[in-house]
């Protein structure tokens, strides 16, 4: 199973700083620290602009859309997992579940305060037919496309967004 790990964005509520480079409870960064438990499961692609990084990485598709552009690129070369590089909790169990769900929807995703969590989803491949440039928001991409939900331990899907997250 491929992987996709996100880096973009602009880590605006961070201060700027690339989130990836922040070193979680680990000691690796959190980049590193996904790359690494992905590894184990699936093919590593690192989505977005990761030139802070020192890896290679293939870029949003087109550029300049937000997360979607990145889907785009994603799923251009099949179906895929797609998981933040800001979640410092997320293990190698957690992206088997979504490897190996049973379920053939389109997206298999877990739910995060009632919300879609599309940077924790396995994609298939026919939901590059549903990503449009006119179209932005991946709660709206949920709602078209019906997604089975993935029960997971929601502490999995915490994100370090914030300086406050990380004291969390």
């Amino acid at each position: 199973m491929r992987i996709g790990i996100f880096v973009g964005g602009r880590s605006t509520r961070m201060g700027g700083a690339p989130k990836g480079l922040l070193v979680g409870p680990t000691g690796e960064t959190l980049l590193a620290r996904v790359m690494r438990v992905a590894a184990s499961v699936g093919e590593v692609i690192v989505v977005g602009d990761a030139s802070a990084y020192g890896v290679a990485s293939i870029p949003d598709d087109p550029p300049g859309i937000g997360p979607l552009g990145g889907l785009r690129a994603l799923l251009a070369g099949g179906s895929a997992i797609a998981v933040a590089c800001d979640m410092p909790y997320v293990e190698a169990e957690h992206l088997r579940a979504l490897a190996e769900h049973p379920s053939r929807a389109p997206i298999v995703a877990a739910r995060r305060d009632q919300r879609w969590e599309p940077f924790f989803a396995r994609y298939d491949a026919s939901v590059l037919g549903a990503l449009t440039d006119s179209e932005r928001s991946l709660q709206r991409l949920f709602a078209k496309l019906s997604p089975v939900e993935l029960a997971i331990d929601p502490h999995a899907l915490d994100d370090w967004d914030t300086p406050d997250d990380i004291v969390r």
